[in-house]
């Protein structure tokens, strides 16, 4: 009885410790708290995004903004809101959608935090569907609780 005892002790710590390992690392009430405040303003901006509000978009964005992409190089703020005018008036509606597991938030000490994830991108041309998935990288600054996006990185377009 005791073997059988120690048996599913032995059993029972493994399969922990094995849980514990597939799903990452433990994460504090902090940044759980965190991670939903930038989730919800991911979802804040893109709904501005999808439904082509340029003027509620901007509220998003520092005045100072640096937008790196690799196929279009280093952008400021107006022309990042022109690019999004030129998007916004064309035939066709291209909507946004998170990759919700994908999403990785990570605390910036005295400044915001980083968000991290991938998105897509769909539309119909051609009465075909067209999707792309691609790589972002946010910083955002808090200013006094007043979250804006300051430095983006997209990629691997």
């Amino acid at each position: 009885m005791k073997n059988l005892i120690s048996l599913f002790l032995s059993i029972s710590i493994c399969s922990t410790a094995l849980a514990q390992s597939q799903t990452g690392k433990k994460v504090s009430f902090t940044e759980k708290k965190l991670f939903d405040k930038v989730a919800k303003l991911d979802s804040s901006l893109f709904a501005a995004y999808n439904s082509k509000n340029l003027d509620l978009m901007k509220t998003f964005f520092t005045k100072d903004l640096e937008w790196y992409q690799d196929n279009g190089g280093l952008i400021g703020f107006e022309k990042v809101f022109e690019n999004f005018n030129s998007i916004f008036n064309r035939d066709y509606d291209l909507k946004r959608s998170l990759i919700k597991e994908s999403l990785e938030v990570h605390p910036i000490d005295g400044y915001g935090a980083i968000e991290i994830g991938n998105h897509q991108f769909k539309h119909i041309e051609n009465g075909k569907l067209e999707v792309g998935t691609f790589k972002f990288l946010m910083i955002w600054k808090n200013d006094n609780g007043s979250w804006k996006i300051a430095r983006v990185v997209s990629y691997d377009h």
